[in-house]
Protein backbone atom coordinates (compact mmCIF):
# COMPACT_ATOMS: atom_id res chain seq x y z
CA UNK A 1 0.00 0.00 0.00
CA UNK A 2 1.53 3.28 -0.92
CA UNK A 3 1.09 6.61 0.77
CA UNK A 4 -0.15 8.86 -2.10
CA UNK A 5 0.80 12.57 -2.72
CA UNK A 6 -1.25 14.83 -0.56
CA UNK A 7 -0.69 18.30 -1.06
CA UNK A 8 -3.40 19.60 1.20
CA UNK A 9 -1.86 18.21 4.62
CA UNK A 10 1.53 17.85 6.61
CA UNK A 11 2.51 14.30 6.79
CA UNK A 12 4.24 14.07 10.25
CA UNK A 13 7.19 11.24 9.85
CA UNK A 14 8.50 10.22 13.54
CA UNK A 15 12.85 9.14 13.40
CA UNK A 16 12.36 9.33 17.23
CA UNK A 17 13.32 5.16 17.55
CA UNK A 18 15.91 5.69 14.95
CA UNK A 19 17.50 9.33 14.39
CA UNK A 20 16.47 10.06 18.13
CA UNK A 21 18.27 6.76 19.42
CA UNK A 22 21.80 7.79 18.15
CA UNK A 23 21.56 10.86 20.84
CA UNK A 24 24.26 9.68 22.75
CA UNK A 25 23.34 8.18 26.48
CA UNK A 26 19.66 7.56 24.43
CA UNK A 27 19.86 3.94 23.93
CA UNK A 28 16.85 1.71 23.89
CA UNK A 29 15.73 -1.68 24.76
CA UNK A 30 12.90 -3.81 22.21
CA UNK A 31 10.81 -3.39 24.84
CA UNK A 32 10.97 0.60 25.54
CA UNK A 33 11.28 0.85 21.45
CA UNK A 34 7.94 -0.95 21.73
CA UNK A 35 6.30 0.78 24.28
CA UNK A 36 7.34 4.24 22.41
CA UNK A 37 5.71 3.14 19.28
CA UNK A 38 2.65 2.33 20.69
CA UNK A 39 2.25 5.98 21.96
CA UNK A 40 3.41 7.62 18.37
CA UNK A 41 0.71 5.72 16.97
CA UNK A 42 -1.80 6.74 19.63
CA UNK A 43 -0.26 10.57 18.89
CA UNK A 44 -1.31 9.64 15.00
CA UNK A 45 2.11 9.91 13.86
CA UNK A 46 1.54 9.19 10.06
CA UNK A 47 4.87 7.54 9.80
CA UNK A 48 7.34 5.80 12.40
CA UNK A 49 11.19 5.21 11.10
CA UNK A 50 11.94 2.38 13.49
CA UNK A 51 15.47 1.57 13.37
CA UNK A 52 18.07 0.74 11.23
CA UNK A 53 17.85 -3.10 10.48
CA UNK A 54 21.36 -3.69 8.86
CA UNK A 55 22.80 -2.17 11.52
CA UNK A 56 22.19 -4.89 14.58
CA UNK A 57 20.21 -8.32 15.23
CA UNK A 58 18.77 -6.18 18.12
CA UNK A 59 17.79 -3.46 15.79
CA UNK A 60 16.20 -5.57 13.19
CA UNK A 61 14.61 -7.33 15.81
CA UNK A 62 12.80 -4.47 17.02
CA UNK A 63 11.52 -2.98 13.90
CA UNK A 64 10.23 -6.74 12.95
CA UNK A 65 8.68 -6.65 16.01
CA UNK A 66 7.36 -3.14 16.02
CA UNK A 67 5.97 -3.79 12.12
CA UNK A 68 4.02 -7.10 13.59
CA UNK A 69 2.69 -4.77 16.63
CA UNK A 70 1.97 -1.43 15.50
CA UNK A 71 2.05 -1.47 11.72
CA UNK A 72 -1.84 -2.80 11.55
CA UNK A 73 -4.32 -1.32 8.58
CA UNK A 74 -5.21 1.77 10.87
CA UNK A 75 -2.25 2.31 11.75
CA UNK A 76 0.75 4.17 10.96
CA UNK A 77 3.38 3.20 8.19
CA UNK A 78 6.78 1.46 9.52
CA UNK A 79 9.83 2.23 8.06
CA UNK A 80 13.23 1.04 8.03
CA UNK A 81 16.66 2.74 7.25
CA UNK A 82 18.68 1.12 4.49
CA UNK A 83 21.55 2.95 2.79
CA UNK A 84 22.03 2.00 -0.78
CA UNK A 85 22.86 -1.20 -0.49
CA UNK A 86 21.64 -4.47 -1.36
CA UNK A 87 22.39 -6.30 2.10
CA UNK A 88 21.04 -2.86 3.81
CA UNK A 89 17.86 -2.78 1.59
CA UNK A 90 17.32 -6.44 1.76
CA UNK A 91 17.50 -6.20 5.80
CA UNK A 92 15.20 -3.41 5.80
CA UNK A 93 12.26 -5.36 3.51
CA UNK A 94 12.82 -8.50 5.50
CA UNK A 95 12.35 -6.51 9.17
CA UNK A 96 9.07 -4.24 7.82
CA UNK A 97 7.58 -6.99 6.04
CA UNK A 98 5.03 -7.71 8.94
CA UNK A 99 3.31 -4.46 8.44
CA UNK A 100 0.24 -3.27 6.39
CA UNK A 101 2.08 -0.42 5.23
CA UNK A 102 6.08 -1.32 5.27
CA UNK A 103 8.25 1.50 3.72
CA UNK A 104 12.02 1.35 2.84
CA UNK A 105 13.99 4.43 3.41
CA UNK A 106 17.13 4.06 1.52
CA UNK A 107 19.98 6.96 1.13
CA UNK A 108 22.74 7.83 0.01
CA UNK A 109 25.21 10.81 -0.15
CA UNK A 110 25.42 13.57 -2.39
CA UNK A 111 27.38 16.45 -1.00
CA UNK A 112 30.88 16.72 -2.93
CA UNK A 113 32.65 16.59 0.32
CA UNK A 114 30.72 13.19 1.64
CA UNK A 115 31.62 11.74 -1.98
CA UNK A 116 35.42 12.31 -2.15
CA UNK A 117 36.38 12.20 2.01
CA UNK A 118 33.45 9.22 2.69
CA UNK A 119 32.06 7.43 0.19
CA UNK A 120 35.28 8.03 -2.32
CA UNK A 121 32.96 7.73 -5.79
CA UNK A 122 32.71 10.17 -8.31
CA UNK A 123 29.08 11.73 -8.95
CA UNK A 124 28.01 9.51 -12.19
CA UNK A 125 28.82 6.74 -9.89
CA UNK A 126 26.13 7.82 -7.61
CA UNK A 127 23.79 8.71 -9.98
CA UNK A 128 23.94 5.26 -11.26
CA UNK A 129 23.67 3.40 -7.57
CA UNK A 130 20.43 5.74 -6.45
CA UNK A 131 17.86 5.14 -8.91
CA UNK A 132 19.24 1.02 -8.86
CA UNK A 133 19.16 0.58 -5.32
CA UNK A 134 15.86 2.20 -5.30
CA UNK A 135 14.79 -0.03 -8.07
CA UNK A 136 15.66 -3.12 -5.54
CA UNK A 137 13.86 -1.80 -2.99
CA UNK A 138 10.54 -1.65 -4.89
CA UNK A 139 10.81 -5.43 -5.13
CA UNK A 140 10.10 -5.63 -1.70
CA UNK A 141 7.81 -2.72 -1.08
CA UNK A 142 5.81 -0.22 -2.87
CA UNK A 143 6.34 2.37 -0.78
CA UNK A 144 10.29 3.59 -1.35
CA UNK A 145 11.33 6.66 -0.02
CA UNK A 146 15.16 8.25 -1.20
CA UNK A 147 17.23 10.61 0.65
CA UNK A 148 20.37 12.66 -0.77
CA UNK A 149 22.36 12.87 2.18
CA UNK A 150 23.54 16.36 3.07
CA UNK A 151 21.34 17.93 0.13
CA UNK A 152 21.79 20.79 2.34
CA UNK A 153 25.35 21.06 1.17
CA UNK A 154 25.19 19.64 -2.35
CA UNK A 155 25.25 21.23 -6.04
CA UNK A 156 21.40 21.80 -6.49
CA UNK A 157 21.48 20.73 -10.27
CA UNK A 158 23.17 17.60 -9.51
CA UNK A 159 20.59 16.87 -7.18
CA UNK A 160 18.05 17.86 -9.07
CA UNK A 161 19.86 15.14 -11.60
CA UNK A 162 19.61 12.19 -9.11
CA UNK A 163 15.94 12.95 -7.44
CA UNK A 164 14.33 12.57 -10.80
CA UNK A 165 16.05 9.46 -11.20
CA UNK A 166 14.78 8.45 -8.02
CA UNK A 167 11.51 9.05 -8.85
CA UNK A 168 11.76 7.62 -12.07
CA UNK A 169 13.12 4.08 -10.36
CA UNK A 170 9.75 4.64 -7.70
CA UNK A 171 10.78 6.55 -5.12
CA UNK A 172 7.47 7.56 -3.71
CA UNK A 173 9.32 10.54 -1.57
CA UNK A 174 12.40 12.11 -1.54
CA UNK A 175 13.55 13.93 1.34
CA UNK A 176 15.89 16.36 1.49
CA UNK A 177 18.25 15.95 4.22
CA UNK A 178 20.31 19.32 6.17
CA UNK A 179 22.15 16.57 7.46
CA UNK A 180 24.73 19.03 9.63
CA UNK A 181 22.31 21.59 10.07
CA UNK A 182 24.14 24.11 7.80
CA UNK A 183 20.93 26.44 6.26
CA UNK A 184 19.35 29.08 7.36
CA UNK A 185 15.29 29.22 6.53
CA UNK A 186 15.79 31.08 3.41
CA UNK A 187 18.11 29.07 1.58
CA UNK A 188 16.79 25.80 3.37
CA UNK A 189 13.31 27.08 1.56
CA UNK A 190 14.75 27.95 -1.62
CA UNK A 191 16.75 24.59 -2.23
CA UNK A 192 12.77 22.91 -1.83
CA UNK A 193 11.42 25.38 -4.14
CA UNK A 194 14.22 25.13 -6.57
CA UNK A 195 13.40 21.26 -6.52
CA UNK A 196 10.13 21.92 -7.68
CA UNK A 197 10.36 24.34 -10.52
CA UNK A 198 13.39 22.37 -11.89
CA UNK A 199 12.77 18.04 -11.00
CA UNK A 200 10.32 17.19 -14.06
CA UNK A 201 8.71 14.65 -12.64
CA UNK A 202 8.10 16.06 -8.89
CA UNK A 203 4.84 16.04 -8.69
CA UNK A 204 5.12 11.96 -8.49
CA UNK A 205 6.19 11.81 -5.24
CA UNK A 206 6.00 13.84 -1.71
CA UNK A 207 8.41 15.91 -0.74
CA UNK A 208 9.98 15.27 2.84
CA UNK A 209 12.43 17.15 5.14
CA UNK A 210 14.50 16.03 7.52
CA UNK A 211 17.17 18.32 9.37
CA UNK A 212 19.14 18.89 12.32
CA UNK A 213 19.33 21.47 14.75
CA UNK A 214 23.24 22.56 14.74
CA UNK A 215 22.53 26.41 14.47
CA UNK A 216 19.10 26.35 16.17
CA UNK A 217 17.55 26.32 13.28
CA UNK A 218 15.70 22.78 12.61
CA UNK A 219 12.23 23.94 13.08
CA UNK A 220 11.95 27.11 11.42
CA UNK A 221 13.82 25.93 8.15
CA UNK A 222 11.27 23.08 8.41
CA UNK A 223 8.34 25.93 8.07
CA UNK A 224 10.23 27.66 5.61
CA UNK A 225 10.18 24.37 3.47
CA UNK A 226 6.24 24.06 4.00
CA UNK A 227 5.59 27.05 2.64
CA UNK A 228 7.76 26.21 -0.31
CA UNK A 229 6.32 22.80 -1.13
CA UNK A 230 7.18 20.27 1.50
CA UNK A 231 4.79 17.95 2.91
CA UNK A 232 6.46 15.49 4.80
CA UNK A 233 8.37 16.72 7.78
CA UNK A 234 10.84 14.00 10.04
CA UNK A 235 10.71 14.79 13.23
CA UNK A 236 11.28 13.41 16.74
CA UNK A 237 9.83 13.50 19.96
CA UNK A 238 11.52 16.61 22.16
CA UNK A 239 13.78 16.94 19.08
CA UNK A 240 16.34 14.60 20.69
CA UNK A 241 19.04 12.65 18.11
CA UNK A 242 22.12 13.08 16.44
CA UNK A 243 24.42 15.98 18.07
CA UNK A 244 22.09 19.19 18.73
CA UNK A 245 19.08 17.18 17.83
CA UNK A 246 16.38 17.20 15.40
CA UNK A 247 13.34 19.36 14.38
CA UNK A 248 11.08 18.80 17.56
CA UNK A 249 7.76 16.61 16.57
CA UNK A 250 5.82 18.87 19.11
CA UNK A 251 7.39 22.41 18.27
CA UNK A 252 6.29 21.32 14.43
CA UNK A 253 2.72 20.55 15.18
CA UNK A 254 1.50 23.14 17.52
CA UNK A 255 3.04 26.03 15.01
CA UNK A 256 1.23 24.22 12.38
CA UNK A 257 -1.57 24.31 15.06
CA UNK A 258 -1.55 27.35 16.74
CA UNK A 259 -0.73 29.61 13.40
CA UNK A 260 -3.30 27.54 10.74
CA UNK A 261 -4.34 30.73 9.51
CA UNK A 262 -1.20 31.62 8.41
CA UNK A 263 -0.30 28.51 6.90
CA UNK A 264 -3.66 27.62 5.38
CA UNK A 265 -3.26 29.30 1.90
CA UNK A 266 0.06 27.32 1.55
CA UNK A 267 -2.31 24.37 1.23
CA UNK A 268 -4.77 25.91 -0.72
CA UNK A 269 -7.35 26.62 1.87
CA UNK A 270 -9.43 29.31 3.23
CA UNK A 271 -7.26 30.80 6.05
CA UNK A 272 -10.29 30.89 8.58
CA UNK A 273 -10.46 26.89 7.99
CA UNK A 274 -10.51 25.40 11.72
CA UNK A 275 -9.78 21.61 9.80
CA UNK A 276 -5.79 20.57 11.22
CA UNK A 277 -2.92 20.48 9.30
CA UNK A 278 -1.82 17.40 10.40
CA UNK A 279 -3.23 14.50 12.19
CA UNK A 280 -1.85 14.44 15.41
CA UNK A 281 -4.05 14.25 18.33
CA UNK A 282 -2.38 17.32 19.79
CA UNK A 283 -3.68 16.12 23.40
CA UNK A 284 -1.46 13.08 23.40
CA UNK A 285 2.16 15.26 23.08
CA UNK A 286 2.76 15.77 26.77
CA UNK A 287 2.22 12.08 27.87
CA UNK A 288 4.63 11.09 24.57
CA UNK A 289 7.17 13.63 25.71
CA UNK A 290 7.22 12.01 29.32
CA UNK A 291 7.42 9.26 28.11
CA UNK A 292 9.99 9.51 25.38
CA UNK A 293 12.03 11.07 28.64
CA UNK A 294 11.65 8.52 30.83
CA UNK A 295 13.00 5.79 28.32
CA UNK A 296 15.42 7.31 27.25
CA UNK A 297 17.44 8.96 30.18
CA UNK A 298 16.91 12.36 28.63
CA UNK A 299 15.70 15.15 30.41
CA UNK A 300 13.40 17.88 29.07
CA UNK A 301 15.02 21.43 29.52
CA UNK A 302 12.48 23.34 31.85
CA UNK A 303 12.30 25.82 28.74
CA UNK A 304 12.25 23.78 26.16
CA UNK A 305 9.03 24.87 24.00
CA UNK A 306 5.52 23.55 24.56
CA UNK A 307 6.56 20.91 27.16
CA UNK A 308 9.10 22.13 28.90
CA UNK A 309 8.33 22.23 32.54
CA UNK A 310 8.18 26.40 32.40
CA UNK A 311 6.19 26.29 28.78
CA UNK A 312 3.03 27.52 30.57
CA UNK A 313 4.66 29.20 34.15
CA UNK A 314 4.15 32.92 34.54
CA UNK A 315 6.84 34.60 36.98
CA UNK A 316 6.59 38.28 36.33
CA UNK A 317 3.80 39.98 38.11
CA UNK A 318 2.43 41.91 35.48
CA UNK A 319 2.01 38.64 33.21
CA UNK A 320 0.52 36.42 36.44
CA UNK A 321 -2.53 39.51 36.90
CA UNK A 322 -3.09 38.84 32.75
CA UNK A 323 -3.21 35.37 32.34
CA UNK A 324 -5.53 35.46 35.96
CA UNK A 325 -7.99 37.90 33.71
CA UNK A 326 -7.46 36.07 30.39
CA UNK A 327 -5.34 33.44 29.70
CA UNK A 328 -4.70 35.11 25.83
CA UNK A 329 -2.84 37.64 27.31
CA UNK A 330 0.18 36.25 27.64
CA UNK A 331 -0.51 32.61 26.21
CA UNK A 332 -0.67 31.61 22.96
CA UNK A 333 -2.17 28.17 23.48
CA UNK A 334 -4.12 26.40 26.38
CA UNK A 335 -1.80 23.76 28.21
CA UNK A 336 -5.05 21.22 28.02
CA UNK A 337 -4.14 21.70 24.29
CA UNK A 338 -0.93 19.44 24.43
CA UNK A 339 -2.69 17.04 27.03
CA UNK A 340 -1.04 18.53 30.20
CA UNK A 341 -3.54 19.28 32.99
CA UNK A 342 -2.98 19.44 36.72
CA UNK A 343 -1.54 16.85 38.36
CA UNK A 344 -4.58 14.63 39.82
CA UNK A 345 -4.30 11.76 42.52
CA UNK A 346 -5.84 8.76 41.15
CA UNK A 347 -4.42 6.41 43.18
CA UNK A 348 -3.79 5.24 47.06
CA UNK A 349 -2.75 2.51 49.10
CA UNK A 350 -6.63 1.31 49.06
CA UNK A 351 -6.37 1.47 45.20
CA UNK A 352 -6.32 -2.43 43.49
CA UNK A 353 -4.37 -3.89 40.83
CA UNK A 354 -6.88 -3.51 38.46
CA UNK A 355 -7.01 0.09 38.81
CA UNK A 356 -3.44 0.69 38.59
CA UNK A 357 -2.82 -1.44 35.36
CA UNK A 358 -5.82 1.16 33.70
CA UNK A 359 -3.72 4.09 34.55
CA UNK A 360 -0.69 2.85 33.42
CA UNK A 361 -2.17 1.92 30.32
CA UNK A 362 -3.63 5.93 30.23
CA UNK A 363 -0.11 6.78 30.71
CA UNK A 364 0.99 5.16 27.81
CA UNK A 365 2.45 2.01 29.46
CA UNK A 366 1.80 -1.90 28.34
CA UNK A 367 3.62 -3.93 30.84
CA UNK A 368 3.74 -8.08 30.60
CA UNK A 369 2.21 -9.66 33.82
CA UNK A 370 5.41 -10.13 35.66
CA UNK A 371 6.49 -6.81 34.92
CA UNK A 372 2.94 -5.63 36.04
CA UNK A 373 2.62 -7.32 39.17
CA UNK A 374 6.60 -5.82 40.23
CA UNK A 375 5.49 -2.65 39.30
CA UNK A 376 2.11 -2.91 41.16
CA UNK A 377 3.96 -4.11 44.37
CA UNK A 378 6.42 -1.35 44.39
CA UNK A 379 3.31 1.21 44.06
CA UNK A 380 2.17 -0.66 47.21
CA UNK A 381 5.21 -0.17 49.34
CA UNK A 382 4.85 3.66 48.24
CA UNK A 383 1.71 4.13 48.72
CA UNK A 384 2.16 3.41 52.26
CA UNK A 385 4.38 6.21 52.49
CA UNK A 386 3.25 8.78 50.80
CA UNK A 387 -0.72 10.07 51.48
CA UNK A 388 -0.94 11.21 47.43
CA UNK A 389 0.38 9.06 44.81
CA UNK A 390 0.61 11.13 41.19
CA UNK A 391 1.24 10.37 38.01
CA UNK A 392 4.59 11.04 38.11
CA UNK A 393 5.31 9.02 41.14
CA UNK A 394 3.77 6.05 38.95
CA UNK A 395 6.00 7.01 35.97
CA UNK A 396 8.93 6.43 37.90
CA UNK A 397 8.06 3.14 39.28
CA UNK A 398 7.28 1.51 35.83
CA UNK A 399 10.35 3.06 34.37
CA UNK A 400 12.60 2.08 36.78
CA UNK A 401 10.88 -1.52 36.20
CA UNK A 402 10.98 -1.32 32.33
CA UNK A 403 14.19 -0.43 32.74
CA UNK A 404 15.89 -3.34 35.02
CA UNK A 405 18.62 -5.03 33.29
CA UNK A 406 19.69 -8.66 34.53
CA UNK A 407 21.77 -8.52 37.76
CA UNK A 408 25.09 -9.84 37.15
CA UNK A 409 26.10 -8.10 40.24
CA UNK A 410 23.87 -6.79 42.83
CA UNK A 411 24.20 -3.87 45.44
CA UNK A 412 22.69 -5.22 48.42
CA UNK A 413 24.08 -2.36 50.68
CA UNK A 414 25.17 1.07 50.11
CA UNK A 415 26.46 3.65 53.55
CA UNK A 416 27.83 6.63 53.32
CA UNK A 417 29.51 9.19 55.60
CA UNK A 418 30.28 12.41 55.05
CA UNK A 419 30.18 15.82 56.64
CA UNK A 420 31.91 19.47 56.86
CA UNK A 421 35.01 17.98 58.75
CA UNK A 422 35.04 14.12 57.75
CA UNK A 423 36.50 12.69 54.71
CA UNK A 424 33.59 10.85 52.82
CA UNK A 425 33.64 6.63 53.34
CA UNK A 426 31.70 4.58 51.82
CA UNK A 427 30.83 0.86 52.61
CA UNK A 428 29.58 -1.45 49.95
CA UNK A 429 28.09 -4.92 49.63
CA UNK A 430 27.96 -6.51 46.52
CA UNK A 431 26.28 -10.10 45.60
CA UNK A 432 28.11 -11.89 42.71
CA UNK A 433 26.59 -13.95 39.91
CA UNK A 434 27.42 -16.97 42.06
CA UNK A 435 25.32 -15.53 44.92
CA UNK A 436 28.71 -14.58 47.60
CA UNK A 437 28.50 -11.78 49.40
CA UNK A 438 31.66 -9.30 49.35
CA UNK A 439 32.06 -6.41 51.55
CA UNK A 440 34.37 -3.27 51.73
CA UNK A 441 35.19 0.21 51.63
CA UNK A 442 36.93 2.71 50.30
CA UNK A 443 37.92 6.87 51.31
CA UNK A 444 37.09 9.24 48.15
CA UNK A 445 36.58 13.01 47.30
CA UNK A 446 32.54 12.55 47.65
CA UNK A 447 30.33 10.31 48.46
CA UNK A 448 29.84 9.40 44.80
CA UNK A 449 33.38 8.79 44.62
CA UNK A 450 33.72 6.91 47.43
CA UNK A 451 31.16 4.67 46.88
CA UNK A 452 32.21 4.06 43.07
CA UNK A 453 36.20 3.42 44.72
CA UNK A 454 34.85 0.61 47.13
CA UNK A 455 32.72 -1.22 44.34
CA UNK A 456 35.76 -0.93 42.41
CA UNK A 457 38.00 -2.52 45.62
CA UNK A 458 34.85 -5.10 45.63
CA UNK A 459 34.73 -6.68 41.75
CA UNK A 460 38.05 -5.28 40.06
CA UNK A 461 36.37 -4.00 37.53
CA UNK A 462 36.90 -0.79 35.37
CA UNK A 463 34.18 1.56 35.80
CA UNK A 464 33.42 5.19 34.81
CA UNK A 465 30.89 7.71 35.96
CA UNK A 466 29.59 9.31 32.89
CA UNK A 467 26.99 11.49 33.95
CA UNK A 468 25.08 11.64 37.77
CA UNK A 469 21.79 13.34 38.41
CA UNK A 470 19.53 13.42 40.82
CA UNK A 471 16.10 15.09 40.83
CA UNK A 472 12.60 14.59 43.07
CA UNK A 473 9.99 13.01 40.99
CA UNK A 474 7.15 15.17 42.86
CA UNK A 475 7.17 18.21 45.25
CA UNK A 476 7.52 17.60 49.09
CA UNK A 477 9.45 16.20 52.13
CA UNK A 478 7.77 12.62 51.21
CA UNK A 479 8.64 12.95 47.23
CA UNK A 480 11.02 9.91 45.23
CA UNK A 481 14.40 10.69 43.65
CA UNK A 482 15.11 9.65 40.16
CA UNK A 483 18.79 8.96 39.59
CA UNK A 484 20.70 9.12 36.71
Amino acid sequence: MTMQPQHDRIIIFDTTLRDGEQCPGATLNGDEKLAIAKQLARLGVDVIEAGFPFASPGDFDAVQKIAATVGTETGPTICGLARATREDIKAAGEAVKPAAKPRIHTFIATSDIHLQYKLKKSREEVLKIAPEMVAYAKSFVDDVEFSPEDAGRSDPEFLYQILEAAIAAGATTVNIPDTVGYTTPAEFGGLIRGIKENVPNIDQAIISVHGHNDLGLAVANFLSAVENGARQLECTINGIGERAGNAALEELVMALHVRRQYYNPFFGRAPESTEPLTQIDTKQIYKTSRLVSNLTGMLVQPNKAIVGANAFAHESGIHQDGVLKNKLTYEIMDAESIGLSENQIVLGKHSGRHAFGNRLQELGFELPDTDLNKAFVRFKELADKKKEISDWDIEAIVNDEIQQAPDFFRLELVQVSCGDRAQPTATVTVRTPDGAELTDAAIGTGPVDAIYKAINRVINVPNKLIEFSVQSVTAGIDAIGEVT
